[in-house]
């Protein structure tokens, strides 16, 4: 599919810019978003034996953190589209890092809870989604490339950060290392500083006016009801688009079995007698890998041949994805596991380098802040129950290959079902504009027809108008002369 018009926007986007300082800045707050929940389960371990919980238990921190991140899209939306990106992804920031502050002095699991995983998840979804709009306003043709980019703040943070939090956890603790990890999150707050509002240069004016805050006159009024806010940002109507439900069921699907291989690699290692800094390194090398494909898939995926198989090619890297989780439990010594964490690190960011550019090609720019906000709020259960389900494996079966096999399982299941499906939405889609251009031309023909039957004397144009504007008749003068 094409990407969305510029009509759509109102404006033609700059593609460049200051556009590319936003990006600087949703690099930032992206990168914190997805690689905050990975890293802390470097603390976990030290969690369980302080406050004495199980595998399940612990996972449900970052679940819980997923799921607030993802089920507050809506939420995000509506505060994007009121006062903009600036001061939601600065809000975004000012919570996270209050989250993990307090966070250190917890002294029970449903307090982290609280703490981190609903305060903290909150905060990473006013981040990612403020982030994701503001690009989609300075960017059309280069948009791949700009999210490509922005979505590598993930793999760049998860690089450095892994490594950071277990040196912090050696020398402060885990309590130590959140409170640490909390004062470094307040960067979000400068990230959003950076994010300056889309002034359309074809309506210059004396005030000019946010582009985030041009919607629909019913957005435009100071006082809302909470169910006219549901009606637009949960928008069911988007469940009668084909090509949206298809991407829904497919990325629900990856979403499930995501983030669990993540959440328990370093332990997975260092059951395989792995050293502690070696089994963190491991999310540093897939970080490191990862923050090269991202732009490396955004420019593939903004190439004429890729852009109009997008979809095709989101497909594959969810496969992909799924076919390294399958092959994991073979990987016994540290060299194999390294391998596993490069493969790794290339499928994962294959799949989030493309995840929201699929949507905005389905949905269009401005469709996609109400679509993005029903995506991450179905997604959440998923995000939810995930790690707490592979954690409860492990649990039973006191081994870490079945929570391999089935992650991999899951979202080999759900590439495979969005490249077969795609492939019916795009016959059908052919098939009904065949059909539609075949009754406009059939409609066509029939006025036509329905001309050539019309007497001559009935479409013989009308006599020209006098210049008072009356119908001309016969003149006086033309009779008497014809007598």
């Amino acid at each position: 599919m094409s990407p969305a018009p510029a009509d759509e926007l109102g404006y033609k986007p700059l593609d460049g810019g200051w556009g590319w300082v936003v990006v600087v800045g949703a690099h930032i707050s992206i990168g914190f978003a997805y690689s905050t929940p990975k890293v802390l389960s470097i603390f976990f371990k030290e969690i369980q034996e302080d406050l004495g919980t199980s595998f399940s238990e612990i996972a449900l921190i970052s679940s819980i953190m997923l799921a607030a991140m993802y089920a507050g899209g809506p939420v995000s939306s509506v505060l994007v589209k009121r006062y903009g990106s600036r001061p939601i992804v600065m809000l975004g920031g000012l919570l996270c890092g209050v989250s993990m502050v307090t966070a250190s002095f917890g002294t029970s699991i449903i307090y982290l809870y609280l703490c981190i995983g609903i305060i903290g998840g909150f905060g990473l979804s006013l981040n990612l989604n403020a982030s994701l709009t503001i690009i989609s306003k300075y960017f059309l043709a280069k948009r791949p490339l700009a999210n490509g980019l922005a979505m590598a703040g993930s793999p760049v943070f998860l690089c450095f950060v892994a490594p950071l939090n277990q040196y912090l956890l050696v020398k402060f603790g885990w309590r130590g290392s959140l409170l640490i990890l909390g004062s470094l999150m307040l960067n979000c707050c400068v990230a959003g500083a950076l994010m300056r509002p889309v002034v359309p240069p074809s309506k210059p004016s004396t005030l000019p006016k946010k582009v985030e805050e041009q919607p629909s006159s019913c957005n435009t009024k100071l006082k809302r009801s909470l169910m006219k806010n549901a009606k637009k940002f949960l928008d069911v109507s988007f469940f009668r688009d084909r090509g949206f439900v298809i991407y829904l069921i497919g990325s629900v699907m990856f979403i499930f079995g995501a983030y669990a291989p993540i959440v328990f690699l370093p332990a997975y290692a260092i059951s395989q007698g792995v050293e502690e800094y070696s089994a963190a390194y491991l999310l540093s090398i897939m970080g490191f890998v990862d923050m090269f494909v991202r732009p490396g898939t955004g420019l593939v995926a903004n190439s004429k041949w890729i852009r109009p198989r997008i979809q095709y090619f989101f497909s594959f890297a969810v496969v992909f994805n799924g076919t390294c989780h399958l092959l994991c439990p073979l990987m016994k010594s540290y060299a194999l596991l390294v391998v596993y964490a490069v493969f790794f690190g290339v499928s994962f960011g294959m799949v989030f380098a493309l995840i929201f550019e699929c949507l905005m090609d389905l949905m269009g720019s401005q469709r996609f802040p109400s679509a993005v906000g029903l995506v991450t709020i179905i997604e959440c259960f998923p995000m939810l129950l995930g790690p707490p389900t592979a954690g409860f494996l492990v649990d039973v079966s006191h081994e870490y290959k079945y929570l391999f096999l089935m992650c991999g399982s899951v979202i080999t299941t759900g590439g495979v079902f969005l490249f077969i499906m795609n492939i019916y939405n795009y016959h059908m889609l052919k098939k009904e504009k065949t059909a539609k251009d075949r009754e406009q031309n059939r409609g066509a023909t029939e006025d036509q027809v329905e001309m050539k039957r019309t007497p001559e004397a009935e479409i013989e144009p009308a006599e020209p108008e006098a210049e008072n504007g009356a119908q001309r008749g016969p003149c006086p003068e033309d009779a008497e002369n014809s007598n």
